[in-house]
């Protein structure tokens, strides 16, 4: 079974954005909120899920990372407005 990998951002207590990936979104999410994730986002909480997006495999998942990181920070909070839309949508 092949594993699917996540990029996500994660909005932080201070209004910085956190860009990182998983193929785990729930554990390593659980991970950032208990201070044992990445050291940016340690004592930075509280951390909201502001994006998710499935890649195909690691190297993908690595690729797209890099992309999001190379974004500006107004591109950034419009992918996420944009992903948290669809997302409403499709829960209606």
């Amino acid at each position: 079974m092949d594993k699917k990998w996540v990029v996500y951002i994660l909005e932080c207590g201070d209004g910085s954005l956190y860009t990182g990936i998983t193929d785990d979104f729930d554990r390593r999410y659980k991970m950032h909120a208990e201070g044992k994730g990445a050291k940016y986002t340690r004592g930075r909480g509280p951390l909201i899920p502001r994006y998710r997006e499935e890649c195909e495999d690691h190297s993908a998942a690595l690729r797209r990372e890099i992309a999001i990181k190379r974004l500006s920070r107004q591109e950034k909070l419009q992918l996420c407005a944009a992903w948290q839309e669809q997302q409403s949508e499709t829960a209606e």
